[in-house]
């Protein structure tokens, strides 16, 4: 009888176990909008830009890049607005050549649960009317905007394609 209550408590006490909850780095989580920059004379061919800065309104560090035909940036997970300023040769100084271009992203949003360790992640998908705007100036540097992939699910794939 003590024999089996022992074997009783060791099989309670083992079956209790769980592995540790740590997130693999490999596991996909909320994913960036993928995008490529290309020629506007040349539609077929990527185009680097070359010192581009990217940062949202209000705040002072964003994201430099100094030649680079496809970036990925991330959008607003808790509204379905994003706004973000690209500025051609923003990420040197002097700032007096900056061009600033603002473009509002505009999405639904999903919340996916991963796994306990990785918790939940956003998933994003371009509004089919009016996904994205470039707010018009008097020095565009962007051209044209196209959506090549409204689904925001993973960063496998180009999702908007910039003409400059």
């Amino acid at each position: 009888m003590k024999q089996l209550f022992l074997l009783l408590l060791l099989s309670v006490c083992f079956s209790s176990c769980e592995k540790d909850d740590i997130c693999d780095a490999n596991t996909p989580t909320t994913p960036k909008v993928v995008i490529e920059f290309y020629d506007v004379a040349n539609p077929t061919t990527l185009n680097n830009v070359t010192n581009l800065g990217v940062i949202a309104p209000g705040f002072t560090n964003g994201f430099g890049f100094t030649a680079t035909s496809r970036i990925k940036v991330p959008l607003k997970t808790f509204q379905d607005t994003s706004i973000l300023h690209f500025i051609q040769n923003g990420s040197i100084d002097p700032i007096t050549d900056d061009n600033l271009d603002e473009i509002t992203f505009n999405y639904s949003r999903k919340t996916v649960f991963v796994s306990r360790a990785c918790g939940y992640k956003t998933l994003f998908t371009l509004n089919t009317t009016n996904p994205i705007t470039v707010t018009p100036d008097s020095n565009n540097w962007i051209q044209n905007v196209i959506v090549s992939q409204p689904n925001i699910e993973n960063e496998d794939e180009t999702h908007i394609k910039i003409y400059f």
